[in-house]
């Protein structure tokens, strides 16, 4: 069942996909199509994490199996990428450094619903804060409770971050920002075959 339900959400061969299309690319993350490429194959994955959230909300999908789900499609993404280029291999890390949040945001809110200790942008203060104290672990940890609250319907402005230092959190807001996109429009992202 997990096997045939996972290929529903999200599959190796989809996120290989994109992988081989980024290594196929001379990407230069200045360049808006570059950055676009990217962008599309994180809110790709952002899509498949907010399906399964809404398989849950729906009550077509149970927790223990929307976790396996949401495992299942953190080991794809997160798995080592075969490139031998530097430069591909750090611009898909950014890809997985971002969804590796959106993935935790989403089992927390799956396992125990949103962390409501907080707002959004205390925890988002609390992230930056952690990370200039080089408590990464925390930082992470705040930015996946924040991302608990987009979940659950609350805003990620993305101007609080404005004055902060690109870095681990900001990576990790990006891709809160995509799976808050992905829950407004759960649209599959095209995987558009080049020209």
């Amino acid at each position: 069942m997990s096997e045939e339900a996972s290929q529903e959400f999200y599959s190796a061969e989809r996120w290989q996909n994109w992988v081989d299309r980024v290594r196929e690319t001379e990407i230069d993350p200045e360049n808006e199509d570059s950055a676009r490429l990217l962008l599309n194959m994180q809110d790709d994955t952002a899509i498949a994490v907010a399906k399964v959230l809404t398989a849950v909300e729906d009550d077509r999908l149970g927790e223990e199996a929307a976790l396996d789900e949401l495992t299942d499609v953190r080991a794809v993404v997160l798995d080592e990428v075969d490139a031998e280029d530097e430069d591909t291999l750090m611009l898909i890390d950014g890809v997985q450094t971002s969804l590796a949040c959106v993935i935790e945001a989403a089992m927390q809110y799956v396992a125990a619903g949103p962390a409501d200790e907080a707002t959004v942008e205390e925890y988002v203060d609390a992230a930056v804060d952690a990370e200039q104290a080089e408590e990464f672990d925390a930082a992470f940890s705040y930015v996946a409770q924040a991302g608990t609250l987009v979940v659950d319907g609350a805003d990620l402005d993305m101007d609080l971050l404005d004055d902060v230092e690109y870095g681990l959190v900001t990576e990790w807001l990006n891709g809160i920002d995509s799976l808050q996109s992905a829950l407004a429009d759960p649209e599959v992202v095209e995987e558009e075959a080049d020209e």
